[in-house]
């Protein structure tokens, strides 16, 4: 399968495996994967886990990508919600029929774009991130994965395989 992700990940505190285990289940099946945040370089996780940033992701140019998923993290709270250029990008990958995904608090960002208005999601099980799926119209949903044909949402880490395997599928 000769497909390409763009996984967006905060500068700061991503969730390993939320990273890891879905990017693994993509390159497993083929498909090239690109990181990109804020910035580039080094990026800690939560756990103290390492991953490279290839690119800021405002540079990244959608063409490229049959998919684009938000990993959450502790980080993502702080630099990926409410994030105006992460919300153009995001509507811009969903207006050009590309996949988008979002994993743990990578869910909200993806809700608060509005795409998910009037659909079941999923995020981590705690209330801080399902009124932000609940107050931007999605009916949150208490499962690892929830697969639409152009959305795709999961739960945090006890749904990262699930949530790989989704991906993997969807790009099929």
């Amino acid at each position: 399968m000769s497909k390409k992700a763009l996984f967006i990940i905060p500068p700061e505190r991503f969730n390993e495996d939320e990273l890891f285990k879905p990017k693994e289940a993509l390159e497993q099946a083929g498909v090239t994967v690109t990181l990109a945040s804020t910035k580039t370089g080094e990026i800690i996780g939560d756990y103290n886990g390492k991953a490279t940033a290839d690119l800021v992701f405002t540079d990244a140019v959608l063409a490229d990508y049959d998919v684009v998923s938000v990993i959450g993290g502790s980080g993502t709270n702080d630099y990926l919600w409410n994030n105006a250029d992460l919300q153009a990008l995001l509507k811009q990958t969903h207006e050009q029929k590309k996949l988008l995904a979002g994993i743990c608090a990578g869910s909200v960002a993806v809700a608060q774009t509005g795409l998910l208005s009037g659909r079941t999601a999923t995020c981590y099980p705690v209330d801080v991130q399902k009124d932000q799926l609940q107050s931007h119209q999605a009916e949150y949903v208490a499962q690892h994965v929830v697969a639409h044909s152009d959305i795709i949402t999961a739960d945090g880490p006890d749904g990262a395989q699930d949530f790989g395997a989704a991906l993997v599928k969807a790009l099929q």
